[in-house]
């Protein structure tokens, strides 16, 4: 395993993040893992020397948190990095079970360190953003979290890059903590973060944390099979994550699909390692996000830390992009 620091703080953190939407119950994704296979594959990626483990109190409406942190309590605990997230509606009958108010960021911190069973959460990132919440509010919330020993570091989601500014702005003429990660939408389909995000952060000294580096599985296999898929049936059919996967099929989706295919063919790996291994080639990524529901490719994610690409094996896989609408920040 490699490791690197998270941004232009101290904390190490392992190259691969292990996503833990997959786990927790079937009932609120049928993809989902319950908790036996879960254990499994968190258990296996220890091993693997992942100390990086990325949760949210959505996931599973908190089963996600609660196994993580079940498995984590057999470990030392000194030893890995837990983020989880803040934002989406907990409970559709409470309104302030959900954003980013001093309320909402007190009672869903509290209830997730419950669940991960855990004094203090290493990374704690706001989900999304909130236009109803004055980011002085926000902040101010976070920071006392932080002066309360409850997170170790702030960190955010998708959001414009115009808002990160603000954010960043609000709390250093605050006095405040700021965040010190960027968790975005960012793949070799969706290059859209390239334009501010990624050179904004990389000034900043902000790490960088990509969701979705395989494009949610389309760039795993050839796009002929995608749709066979049970992510792939679940992202075509009338939801909002359906816009995804035509975002990532349109304006040379496509081709870079079959590029991706043929290159990985040449260099006997798999697709998803391939596509992995592009995204851990740019600099300003330190560390992207592997959601998955299997150990093999688990293992495999782990692998493409070996994989080199030369500067024409990376402009060929790049080529064939156009710019696509902005997706992910809802």
């Amino acid at each position: 395993m490699e490791y690197t620091t998270l941004g232009n703080t101290g904390l190490e953190v392992s190259r691969i993040c292990l996503g833990c939407m997959s786990f927790g119950s079937s009932g609120w994704r049928e993809w989902v893992l319950d908790e036996d296979e879960g254990r499994e594959l968190i258990e296996r990626a220890i091993d693997l020397g992942i100390n990086f483990f990325d949760t949210a109190n959505i996931y599973s409406l908190g089963e996600s948190e609660r196994v993580l942190g079940d498995v984590l309590a057999e470990y030392d605990r000194d030893w890995p990095v837990v983020a989880t997230k803040v934002y989406n509606d907990m409970d559709p009958d409470n309104p302030n079970a959900s954003g980013l108010s001093r309320k909402a960021i007190e009672q869903e911190l509290a209830n997730s360190l419950d669940r991960l069973g855990m004094d203090t959460v290493d990374l704690y990132q706001i989900h999304r953003w909130d236009d109803d919440t004055p980011i002085e509010e926000t902040m101010r919330a976070l920071d006392d979290a932080v002066r309360r020993n409850q997170v170790r570091y702030l960190g955010a989601s998708s959001m414009w890059t115009h808002q990160f500014a603000d954010a960043l702005h609000t709390s250093d003429r605050l006095g405040l903590d700021r965040f010190v990660s960027m968790q975005n939408h960012y793949n070799l389909t969706y290059r859209e973060e390239e334009r501010e995000m990624l050179p904004f952060c990389a000034g900043k000294g902000i790490g960088v944390l990509p969701w979705s580096p395989l494009a949610r599985g389309f760039l795993a296999r050839p796009h002929r099979e995608f749709l066979d898929t049970a992510r792939g049936s679940f992202m075509d059919s009338d939801d909002h994550m359906s816009r995804r996967v035509a975002t990532y099929r349109a304006n040379g989706g496509l081709e870079i699909n079959e590029r991706v295919e043929e290159l990985a063919d040449e260099k006997g790996v798999t697709m998803g390692q391939l596509a992995l291994a592009w995204v851990l080639h740019q600099d300003e990524v330190d560390a992207p996000i592997v959601g998955t529901t299997s150990v093999e490719h688990l293992e495999q994610a782990v692998e493409a830390l070996d994989i080199r690409l030369s500067r024409s094996q990376l402009s060929y896989l790049e080529e064939p992009y156009e710019p696509v609408p902005v997706n992910g920040h809802a």
